[in-house]
C-alpha cells in the first residue's frame, strides 16, 4: 500500500514536471523552430480534432456561435481604439534617456518595415457578417517610441526560465545579448481563456485573437501611462506560430515577484517603500493622461519589486471607465469585508470611485500588514491614522499620498527622533578605521542573515539601539546607505576581535 502511494506521489510530480517543461520549451512568438514541432503533437488544453482546423463549429448554431465570438473580439478591438485614441500631453513626450534604456538602444536592431507597418485603424470598427474574414485585423503595431525591441532580438536568447502563468499570459525570463534580463509575455495556450474559449467555439485561431487583444491592450497603457511605479515596455514581437499567423510576444522590464510572507520579514524601512511606491502609482493612475485608471484585478501578484520600488505589471484587467449613476444608491463598492456607497455628481457619474477602489485595495492588501508593525514609536500614531483613514475611505488618493510623503520627510529628517530621551546608560569609545569581523549575533529585522545589521539616522540612534539589545556591547559603522540616506550598523556581541578598515568607525560600549 505504501509503495503504491509513493508511486502515484511521482507520478504526480512527473506530470507536473512534464506540463511545466512543455509550457516553457514553446512559447508562442519565440521559437522559430516552434511551428515545426507542434505540428507534430496536439496543443495542451486542445483537443486533437481542433488542433489542425482551428475555424471547425460543431452543431447547428455553428453560426451563432461564431457570431458570438465575433462580437467578443469586436468589442475588444473597439476597447483598444479607445485607448490608443488618448493622446499623452506633448510635455511627458521627451524625457531623459536613462542608462538602462541607452543599453537597449544599443542592443535595438534596424526593424524591417513589416514590424511597423500596421496600426490600429482609429474609428473603424469591425463588422460582424457571415464571412469567414470579419474579424477586425490580427497585427496590431503600437508605434512605439525608441528604444525598441524585436523579433531579431529574441531569437538567440539565453537563460531562458519559465517564470509562471495567469488565466491569460505565460511569463518568461530570458537574457538578452548575455547582458540585459527581461520578461516576456504571451498568451498561454493551456491557460483557462484559452481553454474555455476553445471549449466553447471551437475556434482556436479566433480564441488566440480575443486572448491576445489583452496584450495588446496591456502594451498600450504601458506605453501611454509613463511612471517610474509601472514596469517598462521595451518592445514586442508578432511571428507565425502554433499554426497561427501574428502571434504576439511581449518584452518588458524584468521584476522579481512580490512574496508577502518574505516582505513581512524585511525592515519596516523597506515595507515603507513598498507602501509609498504603492501610493505614488495609485496618486499618478488617478491623475493620469487617460483619466481615472482603475486595477481591477487588484492583488500583490500584479506587481513585482524593481530595485526596490514596487511596480504594477498586470494592466490588461485595467479599466478607464467611469460608473454612471442617477442616484447614490448607483454607486456601491462592494468588497469582501466592507462595503461603501459613494455620492453620485450631477454629471451623473460616480465620485472617485476610480480612485476609491484602487485606494481601498491598497489599505487590504498592503496597509494592514506592511505601515504600522515594528515602526519607530513616535511614528505610529500618524501611520495608524493613514491606516484608519484609508480603511474607511475617509481620504482620497491625494491627502494619502501627503500623509505618507510627511512620514518619509520625518524619517529621513531624523525629526521622527526630536521627542524620544537620548541619554546614553554607558560611555561608548569610538575607534576610528576599524571594524570588528566576528561576534555578530541575530536581531529581526536585520538586513544580514547571520548577524544584526540596522539602519540609524546617526550615531545617537545607533547607540539607543545597541542599549535596547541585551547582547549588544560594540556597533561598527558602515559606509553603506538605505534608500532613504540612512546609514547601516553592524551590532556587535564583543570587541574581542578589531581590524583595521579605512571605510568603517567602531564604538565599543564601556565596561564599568
Amino acid at each position: 500500500m505504501r509503495r503504491r502511494k509513493i508511486a502515484v506521489a511521482a507520478g504526480c510530480c512527473l506530470s507536473f514536471f512534464l506540463g511545466t517543461l512543455l509550457n516553457v520549451f514553446f512559447i508562442p512568438g519565440f521559437d522559430p523552430h516552434h511551428q515545426q514541432q507542434q505540428q507534430q503533437q496536439p496543443r495542451r488544453g486542445v483537443t486533437p480534432a481542433f488542433a489542425g482546423s482551428p475555424l471547425y463549429w460543431p452543431g447547428e448554431d455553428r453560426e451563432s456561435q461564431r457570431l458570438e465570438l465575433a462580437r467578443q473580439i469586436r468589442e475588444r478591438y473597439e476597447e483598444l481604439v479607445r485607448y490608443q485614441k488618448h493622446q499623452a500631453p506633448a510635455t511627458a513626450a521627451r524625457r531623459l534617456v536613462r542608462p538602462l534604456e541607452r543599453r537597449l538602444m544599443d542592443l535595438a536592431q534596424q526593424r524591417t518595415s513589416s514590424e511597423q507597418t500596421l496600426r490600429l485603424e482609429k474609428g473603424k470598427a469591425p463588422q460582424a457578417d457571415s464571412r469567414a474574414g470579419s474579424y477586425p485585423e490580427a497585427k496590431v503595431d503600437l508605434a512605439l517610441n525608441p528604444p525598441l525591441l524585436g523579433c531579431r532580438d529574441i531569437h538567440n536568447v539565453t537563460s531562458l526560465h519559465y517564470l509562471g502563468s495567469g488565466y491569460t499570459k505565460a511569463v518568461y525570463k530570458v537574457v538578452l545579448n548575455r547582458t540585459l534580463a527581461v520578461a516576456l509575455k504571451s498568451v498561454d495556450f493551456g491557460g483557462h481563456d484559452i481553454e474555455n474559449c476553445v471549449k466553447q467555439y471551437a475556434a482556436l485561431e479566433a480564441c488566440y485573437r480575443l486572448a491576445s487583444y489583452k496584450i495588446v491592450k496591456e502594451m498600450i497603457l504601458l506605453q501611454k501611462l509613463q511612471h517610474a511605479n509601472i514596469l517598462q515596455l521595451y518592445g514586442y514581437c508578432y511571428q507565425d506560430s502554433n499554426d497561427i499567423p501574428d502571434t504576439l510576444t511581449a518584452i518588458t522590464e524584468l521584476g522579481s515577484p512580490l512574496e508577502m510572507i518574505q516582505l513581512l520579514q524585511t525592515s519596516w524601512e523597506d515595507r515603507f517603500r513598498i507602501c509609498l511606491s504603492l501610493v505614488r502609482l495609485l496618486h499618478y493612475l488617478a491623475h493620469s493622461p487617460l483619466g481615472s485608471v482603475t486595477l481591477l484585478d487588484f492583488r500583490p501578484r500584479q506587481f513585482v519589486i524593481v530595485d526596490g520600488e514596487l511596480k504594477v505589471t498586470d494592466l490588461d484587467d485595467a479599466s478607464i471607465e467611469e460608473s454612471s449613476c442617477t442616484s447614490n444608491r448607483d454607486c456601491f463598492i462592494e468588497f469582501p469585508a466592507r462595503n461603501f456607497t459613494l455620492p453620485c455628481s450631477v454629471e451623473g457619474r460616480c465620485q472617485n470611485m476610480n480612485e476609491k477602489r484602487n485606494l481601498y485595495n491598497a489599505y487590504r492588501f498592503f496597509f494592514t500588514y506592511l505601515l504600522p508593525h515594528s515602526a519607530p514609536s513616535s511614528l505610529r500614531p500618524l501611520l495608524d491614522m493613514i491606516v484608519n483613514a484609508t480603511g474607511e475611505l475617509h481620504w482620497g488618493i491625494d491627502e494619502t499620498v501627503a500623509q505618507l510623503e510627511k512620514v518619509l520627510h520625518l524619517y529621513k529628517s531624523g525629526t521622527y527622533l526630536q521627542n524620544t530621551t537620548r541619554m546614553p546608560k554607558a560611555e561608548y569609545q569610538q575607534i576610528p578605521e576599524a571594524a570588528i569581523p566576528d561576534e555578530n549575533y541575530r536581531c529581526w529585522p536585520s538586513y544580514h542573515h547571520k548577524g544584526c545589521l540596522l539602519s540609524v539616522f546617526d550615531v545617537g540612534e545607533a547607540i539607543e539601539v545597541c542599549e535596547n539589545h541585551s547582547q549588544c556591547k560594540a556597533f561598527v559603522l558602515t559606509n553603506q546607505t538605505t534608500w532613504t540616506g540612512r546609514q547601516l550598523v553592524f551590532f556587535k556581541m564583543g570587541s574581542n576581535h578589531i581590524v583595521p578598515d579605512p571605510d568603517k568607525i567602531t564604538y565599543v560600549k564601556a565596561t564599568g
